[in-house]
């Protein structure tokens, strides 16, 4: 019975989210309410215990939300500024294959942004551009979706794992099962980024194949996968220039600049490559003559309308401030240097133990915060090098703190309820917290299937919150629990669980609104999510299967 009760927290944000379409910021404060309220008279949690773990999670929200302030304040900046508009004329006249257009826009910029910004900013900037080349809109939504999904997982500089799993993992049980394995925290939060980044490795490459694949089936003359095979070895070309740098880098830098850092090295490798006609077939394709397209391809916006004028900017200014974001990010988090020691050492840290008499910490390290060095520190520089006015400087700031009002609430009370529920052991009554009771049912009745469960549940989370972020945050201690219980491998099940919420961001209806919008085809969301699940789902199957290989025959003993 006290299973059911600790199900019904999710179960409520599920239901109303998935089920009745409520927003984020209406649900999480209820699923707070309703984890506050079991806490109190099934679990007899002592009244400064539940403000603290309110209080707790409203503070490592806080955390969070100024890493997303900064990553929008900084693509605001670079709008208003000119710079992305400068930055999509680079993909013009690259090559007038279609299939090109489509790996290197839906995949590789998109990625980068993705790395970049996050939040489903890649596929509302990835869509508009593929319309001004001449994609039919519903064609560009639905391989701009499809391609924001693998770098989503090292998105905003790490947020899914950093801002997300870690915080809500970072727990005492947690620390003592790590110190009797042999590691720290650090190196915990460390390996989940590095298998998250094998699994999306193993699965991810091919990622551009099967964007080109659904371009051809779905919107090709022939309605053929055969168009898309004869552009594979420039796809898995692509798929694998991102991909190895992708995992290096999560390997020996960590967590922040996998898909940022990837994705640039992709896109100065890939853009020569597809101008000099590398790896690419004799036969150009494209869609068919504009009369044949499907009723439903086009909206409200005609291919080519959103073509803009010729950017005022130079391409070198315009991608500068990207350039410094990753430069800030590398020399900050390679230890050897010595200037990440500096910014996090105690004089520069903000922490206080022992909220309201118990036993929870929070600490604050505002110079090694992703999102205000670099994110507000390169957004306040490039108010200079982009030589911009007071008047659009402050309509910039203005506009990036009205779009946080939504976020804030949401994460504010997500955070919060996850702290509450996992809080909660701390009791009178002996029973466990309600993460581990729901756990330990979870395992029992579904612990041989549990690798497979994973990814989908990560997927579920996303689809709701339309964030890996939030997704990570109301289910990574879940999934870890879930692990413990079952005797499975926590670092796995932890890393499909990122795993999952990326590709969820290829169905999340926040998502799939948003890249509607920009091109025009709104009202149509349920078919671009009918399409998008069928890849959504293989993805997630294929993770799983690459998940069992790891902890059956390369590392069976992993934590």
């Amino acid at each position: 019975m006290l299973a059911v009760f600790a199900s019904l927290p999710i179960l409520l944000v599920v239901i109303l989210m998935a089920g009745f379409n409520w927003p984020a910021k209406r649900v999480m404060p209820l699923g707070w309410a309703v984890a506050v309220a079991l806490a109190a008279f099934v679990w007899k949690m002592p009244p400064q215990w539940l403000a603290g773990a309110t209080l707790s999670g409203a503070l490592d929200a806080f955390n969070i939300l100024i890493i997303v302030f900064g990553a929008i304040l900084l693509m605001n900046t670079l709008k208003n500024s000119g710079a992305i508009r400068a930055i999509k004329g680079t993909f013009y006249n690259i090559s007038p294959d279609r299939r090109v257009q489509a790996i290197i826009i839906a995949g590789l910029f998109g990625f980068f942004i993705e790395g970049a910004a996050g939040f489903g900013t890649p596929a509302a900037l990835a869509g508009p551009l593929l319309v001004s080349l001449g994609f039919p809109p519903m064609a560009a939504v639905i391989v701009a979706l499809v391609g924001n999904s693998m770098p989503v997982s090292f998105g905003a500089v790490g947020t899914p794992i950093l801002g997300g799993a870690a915080r809500v993992l970072n727990a005492p049980n947690v620390i003592e099962a790590l110190n009797q394995y042999g590691w720290t925290f650090d190196v915990f939060v460390h390996q989940i980024g590095v298998y998250t980044a094998i699994i999306h490795a193993a699965v991810g490459t091919f990622l551009p194949l099967l964007i080109v694949m659904i371009l051809t089936k779905l919107f090709g003359q022939k309605k053929s996968f055969k168009d898309a095979f004869a552009i594979a070895p420039f796809a898995l070309f692509a798929g694998l220039c991102f991909s190895v740098p992708y995992l290096l880098i999560a390997i020996f830098i960590g967590p922040e600049l996998p898909s940022l850092l990837g994705a640039l090295i992709a896109l100065l490798i890939v853009i020569p490559a597809a101008k000099a006609g590398f790896l690419q077939p004799k036969t150009s394709w494209d869609f068919p003559e504009r009369k044949n397209w499907g009723s439903d391809w086009v909206g409200t916006v005609e291919p080519g309308a959103l073509k803009e004028d010729s950017p005022q900017m130079g391409t070198l200014l315009a991608w500068l401030p990207y350039v410094l974001v990753a430069l800030i990010l590398v020399v900050t988090r390679i230890p050897a240097l010595g200037i990440k020691q500096l910014l996090t050492m105690p004089a520069l840290t903000i922490a206080w133990k022992g909220i309201l008499g118990t036993s929870l910490a929070y600490n604050l390290q505002p110079l090694y915060l992703p999102g205000t060095v670099p994110f507000i520190l390169v957004a306040v520089l490039t108010i200079f090098l982009h030589k911009m006015d007071g008047k659009t400087v402050r309509t910039t700031w203005a506009n990036s703190l009205k779009q946080m009002v939504p976020a804030t609430i949401a994460l504010v009370f997500a955070v919060s309820m996850v702290a509450i529920m996992r809080n909660s052991g701390n009791n009178g009554t002996g029973n466990l917290d309600m993460l581990k009771t729901l756990s330990t049912a979870a395992a029992g009745m579904l612990s041989s299937v549990w690798i497979f469960i994973a990814p989908f549940i990560g997927m579920l989370g996303a689809f709701m919150a339309g964030s890996n972020t939030t997704s990570n945050i109301l289910f990574s201690s879940f999934q870890y629990e879930v692990a413990s219980s079952a005797s499975l491998s926590r670092v796995i099940v932890v890393a499909l669980q990122v795993v999952g919420g990326a590709i969820g961001n290829m169905i999340c209806v926040h998502n799939v609104v948003a890249a509607s919008t920009t091109v025009g085809v709104l009202g149509k969301e349920g078919k671009i999510i009918r399409i998008n699940i069928v890849p959504a789902a293989l993805y997630a199957v294929l993770a799983s299967v690459v998940g069992l290989i790891i902890i059956g025959v390369f590392v069976p003993g992993l934590f």
